[in-house]
C-alpha cells in the first residue's frame, strides 16, 4: 500500500437543521475533497445524518453562522478551504470553477455571485440587503462586487491569518473587507442560487435580514487590524 495522499481541499458547511438538504448536498461535494459539517445545535439529527453520509462533523454550540464557519475553519486541515450553504441552495459541485483561479495565483479570494434560479430562491428583502452592503464595501475598500455571497474559496492559512472575529452574520463581510485591506486579489464568478431547502434561519424574514444587515454593518467601521496576511500567501 503506497503513502496516503493528503486532503488539499475541505468544504466547510455550516448546518442548523438541515438534514432534509444534506443528502444532495454531500452527494454534490467533488471527488476526494472532504466535507466538514460544522453542526450549529441541530435538533432534527442532522450531524448524525451528515456522519452516516461519511461527512467530519465539528460541533459547534455556541449560535452564529460566524461561529460555525470559523470552526469548520479551525478544524481544517486541507491547503485550500471552500465555504458552502448547507441548504441546497448552492451547488457544491460548481466548487472547482472557483478554486481553479486560487490555485493557479490568479486570484486570492474567489465568491460565488448569487445568479436566482426559479421562484424564491432569493426573496427581495434579502436581495436589497445585499446590494446595499455590496455598495457600502465599494465605498469602504474600493471592491466592486455585486454580491456577497457564502460560497467562496481561499487558502486556509492566509484565511487564519486576516484574524476573523466576527461570530454573527458579519462574518461572511469581515472576511472580504479584511482581504481587502490586506491587498488580496478578490474576484467573484456567477453560480447558481436555488430555492432552498427549508426555512432560512438569516435570511427568511426581514427580521433575519435586517439583523445580518446590522451585523456586517458594524464589521464595515472597523479599522483594518495590523499585521493581516497580505496577499492571500500565495505561494
Amino acid at each position: 500500500m503506497g503513502p496516503v495522499k493528503p486532503v488539499t481541499v475541505d468544504v466547510v458547511l455550516p448546518c442548523l437543521d438541515e438534514a432534509g438538504a444534506l443528502p444532495w448536498v454531500l452527494a454534490r461535494i467533488p471527488s476526494g475533497w472532504r466535507p466538514v459539517v460544522v453542526d450549529n445545535g441541530s435538533t432534527d439529527g442532522s450531524a448524525a445524518l451528515a456522519a452516516e453520509l461519511g461527512a467530519t462533523v465539528v460541533h459547534e454550540p455556541r449560535r452564529g453562522f460566524g461561529a460555525a464557519c470559523h470552526a469548520g475553519l479551525l478544524a481544517a486541515e486541507a491547503e485550500f478551504v471552500c465555504f458552502c450553504d448547507c441548504d441546497a441552495s448552492l451547488d457544491p459541485g460548481l466548487l472547482p470553477g472557483l478554486l481553479a483561479p486560487v490555485a493557479e495565483g490568479a486570484a486570492d479570494l474567489v465568491l460565488g455571485r448569487r445568479r436566482p434560479v426559479g421562484r424564491g430562491s432569493w426573496p427581495p428583502h434579502a436581495r436589497a440587503g445585499n446590494l446595499a452592503l455590496s455598495l457600502l464595501l465599494r465605498r469602504r475598500t474600493g471592491l466592486r462586487l455585486r454580491d456577497l455571497g457564502p460560497m467562496r474559496v481561499a487558502r486556509r492559512e492566509a484565511l487564519l491569518g486576516l484574524g476573523l472575529s466576527d461570530r454573527r452574520s458579519g462574518y461572511p463581510l469581515q472576511m472580504v473587507v479584511r482581504a481587502a485591506d490586506a491587498g488580496w486579489r478578490v474576484r467573484e464568478t456567477d453560480v447558481p442560487y436555488l430555492p432552498r431547502t427549508g426555512r432560512s434561519k438569516v435570511t427568511g424574514t426581514w427580521k433575519g435580514t435586517w439583523q445580518a444587515v446590522r451585523d456586517m454593518s458594524r464589521v464595515l467601521d472597523e479599522p483594518a487590524p495590523a499585521g493581516l496576511v497580505a496577499g492571500g500567501a500565495r505561494p
